[in-house]
């Protein structure tokens, strides 16, 4: 008996630390790419180069996914299914000639959604300016007590991503 009431507080305690955790996550990256902006951009806002740079398509090579609509419009969309990556749907919102936006929906192995937000800055004679920024939702409970950890994880992913794009763009 002495065990389902520990285990019970200890649910509890974690339900209770989750509803003071962050609903919410904002992450920003950047980097500083060879190339004039029009170029990266057209990396970024065409899906048919996302498996030369996108370190999750990188990650899931026997995944399925399809590409649909025209590249640098809104609509243009990208869907995934994989055992590591879940399943989801990438399309773009928005475009001008210094932003690209994009919402992201993750259907498996949760349901959730987030802002993908790309800002391209001329950077000097021939350089850009490429900042990665991603938001959304941290559902109640597990991903909140996950939250830190998942954090953590997209940086590093955000990091690979850009330094293969950096890559891509320039070349090398």
């Amino acid at each position: 008996m002495i065990v389902v009431y520990i285990l019970a507080g200890l649910i509890i305690a974690l339900l209770l630390i989750a509803a003071f955790l962050p609903a919410r996550y904002n992450l920003e990256q950047s980097a500083i790419i060879k190339r004039p902006a029009p170029v990266v951009m057209d990396k970024v806002g065409d899906f048919n180069y996302f498996a030369k740079w996108n370190p999750w398509q990188m990650m899931e090579t026997n995944g399925s996914y399809n590409i649909s609509g025209n590249p640098g419009t809104v609509g243009h969309q990208y869907t995934w299914e994989g055992k590591k990556t879940g399943k989801g749907r990438y399309t773009l919102t928005g475009i001008d000639n210094k932003h690209i936006h994009f919402n992201l929906e993750f259907l498996k192995p949760w349901k959730a959604n987030a802002k993908d937000n790309w800002l391209f800055e001329d950077w000097g004679t021939s350089e850009t300016k490429v900042t990665w920024q991603n938001a959304g939702e941290l559902p109640y409970p597990v991903a909140r007590l996950m939250g830190p950890m998942l954090i953590k994880n997209l940086q590093r992913q955000f990091i690979k991503g850009l330094n293969n794009l950096k890559k891509l763009c320039e070349g090398t």
